[in-house]
């Protein structure tokens, strides 16, 4: 009886096993190109053999100009010495328009973020990325975050108000508090998003209007604490 049921069960495992691997290819180069789509988040092999197959249909220029753009990218891609967003310059197009107002630094985790922010029309003030946010279950601590170059810019430039705009998860939050207790006592209002982002949400996930009501009517960190 114990032997027939592992039996089913390693008859169970075999074929789980091979539908698993429901690709037979005829072609190494095929399948190599496969396996690499598919480490793309949220790419499974199914969707990156979809995304091959279409690049083999179209023209060989087409496909080498694709090829040629992302090579391009991941050699020439700078970050802002200033702000530390993606920028193909050493000074981002935010940092160097003088008609940005230099005293309100927007705090966000990641360049999506300052994208998404930019794209509410709500928002002329500067930014300034953190890179991530504190997870101790990611091993990400304070000092893995852009934090001194912030307090720099806080000690040395004229800014009057800190906007935190981070995530509102549980690891965003940690953040909020961590940079609030360390610039609280210098003289700049801190503030943070409206609660129009609900709880638990990602930032870059916020529709534009929520997000730029939630910037025009950020109320001070230390009442939402």
């Amino acid at each position: 009886m114990l032997i027939a049921l592992f039996d089913i069960i390693f008859g169970a495992n075999k074929l789980l096993k091979s539908k698993m691997n429901i690709h037979n290819f005829t072609s190494k180069l095929l399948e190599s190109a496969v396996d690499e789509f598919a480490k793309l988040p949220g790419i499974g092999r199914k969707t990156a053999l979809r995304l091959v197959l279409h690049l083999l249909n179209q023209e060989k220029e087409d496909v080498n100009h694709f090829g040629e753009t992302i090579i391009k990218l991941r050699n020439e891609i700078k970050h802002c010495k200033s702000c530390n967003t993606i920028s193909d310059t050493d000074i981002c197009n935010i940092c160097s328009d003088l008609s940005r107002d230099t005293s309100v630094i927007c705090v966000v985790e990641n360049a999506r973020d300052v994208m998404s922010v930019e794209n509410t029309h709500q928002f002329k003030g500067l930014y300034h990325v953190l890179g991530g946010i504190i997870s101790p279950m990611d091993g990400i601590g304070p000092n893995d975050l852009k934090i001194d170059s912030l307090l720099q810019k806080i000690k040395e430039e004229n800014v009057k108000e800190l906007i935190l705009a981070l995530s509102t998860t549980m690891e965003g939050d940690t953040t909020n508090f961590y940079l609030y207790k360390k610039f609280k006592n210098y003289k700049i209002k801190i503030t943070t998003l409206a609660r129009g982002v609900a709880i638990g949400d990602e930032l870059e996930y916020a529709d534009e209007i929520t997000l730029g009501r939630s910037i025009v009517n950020r109320t001070l960190f230390e009442s939402s604490i």
